[in-house]
């Protein structure tokens, strides 16, 4: 009774503000047409990936050095809250698969933010790839997920280096982050959206669960230099990200903020 209720509750506010952002993005895409030019939406997006926050009903903290205004920031992927979650404290664009494109509403509020989409086996990698390049030689940050896929949340699966590529083409730093979705003290069941599942479904388990906390941790800064190749970077970045998880979980989550460090072959500044 008590699950049915909050799930009604918080589905009322989601859809409410769902059709708020609709008609924000609508008037920032009549004021392209009007100027002539694209609005800048960083601002706009970060109030609302928090704002669904709220209404997810997720309590997030977050340690560590933010991510710098132009660097490829990575992270293990777990949900499609992990969207919202990283764009509500950076501003950053997102990489994700081509499906979310095809979600009603979601996907269309997913492009007008400037997510670029990837189709798995498509062999669209390498533009993808140069588009994520362009991107940071604009100034701007991008968040990939280089697992690739969501997990569970236990662990965090292998890096795929490929894309790690546009950081060092574009001469910005790495920026490594762990995200930990954490219920009664115990990593959270109801959070990871995984296999077959389907959106609608998997949104409704969430609302009518009690909250669930999300720890974020921001790693060091990395800048490649030498000859480190992306395999190597990968599977280092992905043990940086698999400690922070490891820390997250046992509850040491008191970091200092650091500064920018140089990973040079075959060793990466990774957390201490």
């Amino acid at each position: 009774m008590i699950g049915s209720l909050r799930m009604t509750v918080r589905l009322v506010a989601f859809t409410l503000f769902l059709v708020a952002i609709t008609i924000l993005a609508l008037a920032l895409r009549g004021g392209d047409i009007v100027i002539g030019k694209k609005l800048d939406r960083t601002s706009w997006a970060g109030r609302c990936f928090r704002g669904a926050c709220r209404c997810l009903g997720l309590h997030i903290r977050w340690q560590g050095p933010p991510p710098q205004a132009n660097s490829l920031v990575v992270s293990n992927h777990i949900s499609w809250c992990d969207i919202p979650i990283l764009g509500g404290l950076a501003p950053v664009r997102f990489l994700s698969k081509a499906e979310v494109a095809c979600w009603p509403l979601i996907g269309w509020l997913a492009q007008q933010a400037g997510t670029l989409f990837i189709r798995r086996g498509g062999g669209q990698a390498r533009q993808v790839k140069s588009a994520i390049g362009s991107a940071l030689a604009s100034g701007e940050s991008v968040l990939i997920f280089p697992e690739g896929t969501t997990s569970a949340g236990l662990t965090v699966l292998p890096f795929h280096g490929l894309l790690l590529g546009a950081a060092r083409e574009a001469n910005v730093v790495i920026q490594p982050a762990t995200i930990c979705y954490q219920r009664d003290g115990r990593p959270d069941h109801v959070a990871p959206f995984i296999g077959d599942d389907a959106f609608h479904s998997h949104l409704i388990r969430l609302l009518k669960h009690p909250p669930s906390r999300v720890d974020v941790l921001f790693h060091e800064p990395v800048k490649i230099t030498g000859e480190l190749k992306s395999s190597e970077l990968a599977q280092q970045l992905q043990e940086t990200v698999l400690e922070g998880l490891r820390r997250l979980q046992a509850g040491e989550a008191d970091l200092a903020t650091v500064p920018v460090r140089t990973a040079a072959a075959p060793e990466l500044s990774r957390l201490r």
